[in-house]
């Protein structure tokens, strides 16, 4: 009998149930009350009168996990010192879409030399958000795979959709049975209907394909997820950060029945890809924001400990620490500076 499926299929690899690896890496009881609390607050800022500003600030991805920690260790050490007017979450991505191909993300691939150890990736993963969550610092990650959330969404306090992946269906369902709040981003062309439409269906109860904590295929029925919201990036066209761009925002949100809460990407076409350029994008929030708008209720940065990217794949031997390998960052003095500076200018906000 001619084979028919499984043609281009080169090989299975079984990996542990999500049940196998919450009982080898479970959360503490402290985590699960914090990552509950955290996300209690978050919808606060997000939905309600909330003065504070969130700020989704990190790596853009985690590719080495002794530079992951020191960052982490600083930004914790920041996040406690502003916390009276801004809320912290710490970006530990680790998942990376790719336009064609490259390095997909620890999960995928953590030793970064094309072997593809998922299992040890979903467990290094997993390990590393219960060190930053110890660290009293919220975590924030863009869930690609629709699998992945059965293994460390329960350690997870905010998440993304991103523009490329808002139109599917699939993670518009997927998005409906988180339990966290979730930022759709606007779409790589910079329009916002597709992400206006993705909260909508995020937030109704969807029944779709996926797998259960035991890793059996299963039918998923979900609630919807009330805490999902706009996440501006700016577009092929541009940026989008702009007075006259958020009112537009706000009337479109408005028009969709929707809460005008506007979360502003720093990076990518906001920033022309120019990572150095992501203060600048910040500043003219704050300028927004002090002269009285409340629909901008954060805002996110890329930064790392040392500035720009570099080039992968090369030898691991041959990388620099702290130095991203996908999108280029703002460093980490750099990125001390301006936090500390937005602190000062919410002040009279606080008055």
């Amino acid at each position: 009998m001619q084979i028919t499926s499984d043609i281009n299929v080169v090989e299975t690899r079984a990996l542990p149930s999500p049940a196998a690896l919450l009982h080898e890496l479970p959360k503490t009881a402290a985590q699960a009350e914090f990552v509950t609390r955290t996300r209690s607050d978050l919808h606060r800022i997000i939905f309600t009168d909330d003065k504070r500003l969130l700020l989704i600030v990190g790596p853009c991805s985690i590719h080495d996990l002794a530079a992951g920690r020191d960052y982490a260790h600083r930004l914790a050490g920041l996040a406690k010192e502003v916390s009276d007017r801004i809320m912290i979450v710490m970006r530990v991505y680790f998942e990376k879409p790719r336009t064609t191909v490259g390095w997909k993300g620890l999960v995928m691939d953590p030793h970064l030399d094309g072997s593809h150890d998922i299992e040890t990736g979903l467990r290094l993963a997993r390990s590393f958000l219960r060190e930053v969550l110890d660290l009293g610092l919220p975590t924030a990650t863009e869930l690609l795979d629709p699998i992945t959330p059965q293994y460390i969404a329960d350690l997870i306090c905010w998440s993304a959709v991103g523009a490329r992946t808002t139109e599917s269906q699939t993670h518009r369902q997927m998005a409906s049975g988180l339990s966290m709040p979730l930022g759709f981003k606007n779409g790589t062309d910079g329009t916002l209907k597709a992400a206006l439409n993705a909260i909508q269906a995020a937030a109704q109860p969807q029944t779709f394909l996926g797998i259960n904590i035991d890793g059996a295929a299963s039918a998923v029925v979900t609630r919807g997820n009330p805490d999902c919201h706009i996440v501006l990036r700016g577009g092929s066209a541009g940026p989008n950060y702009s007075a006259g761009q958020i009112a537009d925002t706000e009337a479109q949100l408005d028009k969709a029945g929707l809460l005008k809460s506007i979360l502003v990407d720093c990076s990518h076409d906001n920033s022309a890809k120019k990572p150095e350029r992501q203060p600048e994008v910040m500043r003219a929030l704050l300028a927004q924001i002090t002269a009285g708008n409340r629909s901008i209720m954060g805002a996110m940065i890329e930064s790392n400990l040392e500035a720009g990217n570099q080039p992968f794949p090369q030898p691991k031997d041959k990388l620099r620490y702290g130095v991203s390998i996908t999108d280029g960052c703002i460093d980490w003095p750099t990125t001390a500076a301006l936090v500390r500076e937005i602190h000062t200018a919410l002040a009279p906000r606080f008055a």
